[in-house]
């Protein structure tokens, strides 16, 4: 029996009305190009239908697998539920409101198997969505570049490709799905390419965009940057801003102190230098605390000693 090719995962909510169409078109575009695939559909606390629906494909496709949450947990819980699920050599995940296109995975697939990538990402060059959604998406990507060093014009987009090794190496958290290649990039994948590819205008349903996607965005990205520079040594962290505050606060004292002795000057603890530096002192000694509570924390973690290995022999 032929190995499975393809893992389709793809989240939804409330999209009873895509589902059809998105199902047969994907159908289409495998049979055509003779992949072995598999659908997971992941519904994310729908009360549309959607379910239903998905129980009438699985009828009429073998391929489909269906998952469905209790109640809404977010796209990357159900990301990392499918990955778990996901068995073919590639992954790609998608959209469920038809605005990616099926008929760029041979290409994708293409650039996983020829060129050698980890994870190929989406980049909607030509968006069909407004300016309240186009700017700060253009924000949100040059701030992310410029923090991940990783030179992808999309971040956001749900259509990407990945090899199977490096979905069952990452953890997705929280909102981190929207960091899925810098979460690559500090596992030790990467090979990260770029592809342009069709973003289609929403044809059913409404967007889910919001702008406190924004705000929240920005954080999971220093919370993805810090954990990956200094989840195995917070002490490097803290104890260097710990000592950056003490060093500060010796030196405001010393010259305070030096300036009573050399000058004879009076009042000093009356100055407003005096209590800048007693509170540097403080910062500092509560920094390299919070470095040693870490280092305790991360010394007793389940996975202090899990490391990602590419090959044995």
């Amino acid at each position: 029996m032929q190995p499975l090719q393809l893992s389709l995962v793809i989240p939804l909510k409330n999209e009873a009305d895509s589902l059809p169409e998105l199902e047969a078109w994907i159908r289409r575009v495998c049979e055509e190009h003779q992949i072995r695939y598999e659908v997971i559909l992941i519904d994310d606390g729908s009360n549309d239908g959607s379910w239903k629906v998905i129980e009438q494909l699985k009828q009429k496709n073998p391929a489909i697998k269906g998952i469905k949450f209790r109640r809404n947990y977010g796209k990357s819980a159900a990301l990392f539920t499918g990955f778990k699920l996901a068995q073919g050599a590639i992954v790609i995940t998608m959209d469920a409101d038809l605005q990616d296109s099926p008929d760029e995975i041979p290409e994708l697939m293409q650039m996983i198997h020829e060129k050698g990538y980890d994870l190929v990402s989406g980049w909607k060059k030509r968006r069909h969505d407004p300016l309240s959604k186009t700017l700060p998406s253009k924000l949100f990507n040059a701030v992310a570049r410029k923090i991940s060093g990783i030179h992808l014009h999309d971040f956001n987009c749900g259509l990407k490709a990945y090899q199977l090794d490096v979905v069952q190496s990452i953890e997705v958290y929280g909102d981190m799905h929207r960091w899925m290649p810098v979460l690559a990039k500090w596992a030790g994948f990467t090979h990260i390419g770029e592809k342009v590819v069709e973003h289609r205008a929403r044809k059913y349903g409404s967007s889910k965009f919001g702008w406190e996607r924004i705000i929240t965005g920005f954080l999971d990205l220093l919370s993805v940057y810090f954990v990956g520079k200094f989840g195995k040594k917070p002490m490097h962290f803290f104890g260097s801003l710990g000592t950056l505050s003490i060093l500060l606060g010796l030196a405001i004292l010393t010259w305070l102190s030096a300036s009573k002795i050399i000058y004879n000057q009076y009042g000093i603890a009356d100055r407003p230098a005096f209590f800048f530096g007693i509170l540097a002192l403080i910062i500092g000694s509560q920094l390299f605390l919070a470095g040693f509570l870490a280092e305790l924390n991360n010394r007793n973690a389940y996975n202090k000693d899990q490391y990602l290995i590419e090959k044995e022999v």
